[in-house]
């Protein structure tokens, strides 16, 4: 644990930098067996980007699975969501709010549990998946992230059979890794820059 948080007060600079520069964007790459999930890492929430660059990067998730799936809310993965909260996140991140990042549709979001200081489970994600977006969350939860491929397989995941505690009856894997794309590939997905 001391070393992965080495990691990401080391790595921070580095990422933020080469995302800043415009002509390319970290996008988070979420590969399941219903397809493939892509998503810009906003530069305006720096703590949250460096830490699923570095969680990606130790190949973190890849023993997990999406985790809670709600049709109309989100699909969440990336550790356990107990009545406890969430014991089995590394470690905890300061909540990163800002204004201009909505929880629209398809918006990438840092679980949590009911802890005072708002702080994110730094493992746990969700995807908005509610029409509407969820403005209720703004403010409270940290919004790190936006869908520009994938929520025709976002919205599948969200409708698979699932149990009482909306846990999928199949286990819906993750395997996740960051990629650099030029920002008019990003773009030409249709993505603005908030």
């Amino acid at each position: 644990m001391r070393r992965l948080r080495l990691l990401l007060l080391f790595a921070l600079p580095v990422a933020v930098t080469a995302a800043r520069e415009g002509t390319s964007y970290q996008v988070g790459r979420i590969r399941t067996d219903l397809g493939e999930i892509l998503f810009v890492l906003h530069d305006q929430t720096p703590r949250h980007q460096q830490s699923f660059i570095t969680l990606a990067a130790s190949h973190y998730w890849d023993s997990l699975t999406f985790n809670r799936v709600i049709k109309g809310f989100v699909a969440q993965g990336g550790c356990p969501d107990t009545p406890e909260g969430f014991g089995g996140s590394p470690y905890r991140l300061a909540p990163e709010f800002n204004d201009s990042l909505k929880h629209g549709y398809g918006a990438v979001g840092a679980g949590r549990d009911d802890n005072p200081g708002q702080l994110s489970a730094g493992c746990q994600f969700y995807i908005v998946v509610a029409r509407e977006g969820l403005a209720r969350l703004d403010g409270h939860y940290t919004a790190y992230g936006q869908v520009f491929k994938g929520m025709d397989v976002v919205e599948a995941i969200v409708s698979v059979p699932k149990d009482s505690t909306d846990n999928p009856l199949k286990p819906i894997r993750l395997r996740i890794d960051v990629i650099t794309m030029a920002a008019d590939q990003v773009r030409s997905y249709g993505f603005r820059v908030p």
